[in-house]
């Protein structure tokens, strides 16, 4: 696949939901699919959910505050790419 023909955004959520997938792949020691529902696969909880904001905020330079504090915005690596997409812009 030629990358020069993908567009920013799309290259740009494409490393994010990488970064998130060895994140996780690195904690929880197995592989997993950017569509798969985290928490519904079972072993990873609430808890992890605020590891993960502390790993997005500090791996991209971001807030997480308020309502884009929902568990569903950390289900699945698609989820957190978008969210980490859509905060970055309101910077």
């Amino acid at each position: 696949m030629d990358v020069t023909n993908i567009p920013v955004e799309q290259a740009e959520r494409a490393d994010i939901q990488q970064g998130v997938l060895d994140f996780l792949e690195t904690q929880t020691k197995r592989s997993w699919d950017p569509q798969a529902d985290l928490f519904a696969a079972g072993g990873l909880s609430s808890l992890f959910a605020m590891q993960l904001v502390v790993f997005l905020e500090q791996t991209y330079g971001l807030s997480i505050r308020g309502k884009d504090l929902r568990l569903d915005n950390f289900r699945t690596v698609v989820n957190m790419a978008a969210l980490v997409d859509r905060l970055r812009g309101d910077q």
